[in-house]
């Protein structure tokens, strides 16, 4: 008895123990994770069930707790409901995207697809040629194209010697350089022709020359009274108007440098991939398989070509198998990676010391997959245009790439343009030339009172004035000589 108890109690814990197991098992199987919530109405009653493969991949498809969530998943929710069908997620077994095998047999989702393993394929997978002959694509649902992946400290070139000179660019550098000489010349103007500046120009000495106009022009730069200190109304105005400029400009300046030494954004020395190609420092590779690699092998440009012969030399080294792989080898080591400008963007939005270059090629759009003669493919395109026309694919796009470092742009503190200092420019003119415009009434004021007195013609006598003040030295020459020739 106590011999059938004790055996009983032994099957009793095995069984439990058995289940125990094959329950925990099936929480790591993907396609029980991936499997569709039954509906409590039973509303999916009679509805066609349809197997969907698909690939991890950050934010497209990402396993949180017992369910399976991302991009995909919320569009592939989306078409479900607009177009009444189940479905059941299995994630691709070899973990590939899909590339033509040595045998001629297809791998990754494509394979699966072409095996009958699965009804369609919704995930970030890139619309090619070669993928259009052996399965059929829906409308793309996401554009995207080809670009460079790197890290900030191995991007970022080192400052350079006149890297005080960034915070404007070359065009405004010159432009502040004209507007320098020139107001010190209408300075220099309105000081000879104002009578309030220089009463008596035959008997004193203007102290307004052209370099003591620098000399005054360059010390408001510096924030410093400089002399000679104006006097006439019209000079000041001249005066006012310029060192107005220069404190707008110099917060400007401040402010654009102290931020490009804080945020580090100086310009990336790779732009392109031309400029990859060049440099010695960084490795760079891809996908193995994806459609970028093959992008690059039948590309007929010359700098695509050194790209695909580099990696295919080291493509043991130098080629990844996962895009998690690839964005962690770009952070710990000396790598750039090529691959979707989409997906990039997304890898500089969660690590914020990744950056993407600029530069991006090979436009191209991520389509659903499906048999060539599914009669699923026209109304899964169908579906896909009307969520774009509704706006659903960019709230998707919004919800899924979110993030702070997307909402920083990389040419946020670049180089000021002309035009971004063009109201500052229009009133150092406004100023010049209301300074000039004083300069010539005071000097047709006092022409008038010497005109009444000498009675002369107002007009002759403006016109001597102006020729004496702005030829002084010429004037003075010619009555040196006639009072020598009186003399002898």
């Amino acid at each position: 008895m106590d011999k059938g108890l004790h055996f009983t109690i032994c099957v009793v814990t095995a069984v439990l123990l058995l289940r125990e197991s094959s329950q925990a098992g099936e929480e790591k199987d993907p396609e029980v994770l991936a499997a569709p919530k039954p509906d409590p109405r039973g509303a999916g009653e009679g509805l066609p069930t349809l197997t969907v493969t698909t690939i991890l991949e950050d934010p497209y498809v990402m396993v949180r707790g017992a369910e399976l969530e991302g991009y995909c998943m919320d569009l592939l929710a989306a078409l479900a409901g607009m177009l009444r069908f189940q479905y059941r997620v299995r994630v691709v077994g070899d973990g590939q995207y899909g590339a033509v095998a040595a045998g001629g047999n297809w791998s990754g989702m494509i394979g699966e697809i072409l095996r009958r393993e699965a009804d369609i394929a919704v995930a970030p997978l890139t619309v090619t040629s070669a993928r259009e002959e052996v399965v059929s694509f829906t409308t793309p649902f996401l554009q995207t194209g080809i670009g460079i992946l790197l890290r900030k400290d191995t991007a970022s070139q080192d400052m350079s010697f006149f890297h005080f000179l960034s915070p404007f660019s070359k065009e405004t550098w010159t432009a502040l350089l004209f507007a320098y000489l020139l107001t010190c010349f209408c300075l220099f103007l309105v000081a000879r022709l104002s009578p309030c500046e220089w009463n008596e120009p035959k008997n004193e000495e203007n102290h307004f020359t052209f370099l003591n106009s620098l000399w005054f022009g360059a010390g408001a730069l510096a924030l410093q009274g400089a002399t000679p200190r104006p006097q006439a109304l019209s000079v000041r105005v001249i005066a006012v108007v310029w060192w107005l400029f220069t404190l707008a400009l110099l917060a400007a300046y401040i402010a654009n440098f102290t931020a490009l030494l804080s945020s580090g954004s100086e310009q990336l020395p790779i732009q392109t991939f031309e400029d990859l190609v060049k440099q010695r420092n960084l490795e760079f590779g891809t996908l193995e398989g994806s459609s970028t690699f093959y992008y690059f092998k039948n590309s007929k440009n010359p700098i695509h070509q050194m790209i695909y012969e580099y990696m295919e030399k080291r493509r043991e080294h130098v080629l990844v198998k996962t895009y998690q792989e690839a964005v962690q080898r770009v952070m710990d080591s000396n790598y750039a990676f090529i691959g979707e400008s989409i997906s990039q963007d997304l890898a500089a939005a969660r690590h914020c010391n990744l950056i993407r270059a600029p530069e991006v090629i090979g436009a191209r759009g991520f389509g659903i997959a499906t048999t060539q003669a599914s009669p699923w493919t026209k109304p899964l395109s169908i579906a896909v245009l009307k969520l774009r026309e509704s706006g659903d694919l960019d709230y998707l796009r919004n919800k899924w790439w979110e993030s702070s470092c997307l909402r920083q742009s990389r040419d946020r503190w670049g180089p000021l343009e002309p035009p971004a200092l063009g109201g500052l420019f229009l009133t150092l003119g406004i100023g010049l030339a209301l300074g000039i415009l004083a300069a010539l009434a005071e000097l047709s004021s006092s022409s008038r009172r010497a005109a009444a007195h000498a009675k002369k013609s107002c007009c002759s006598v403006f016109t001597e004035e102006i020729c004496t003040r702005l030829r002084i030295k010429g004037a003075a020459r010619q009555s040196q000589d006639t009072s020598g020739k009186a003399n002898a």
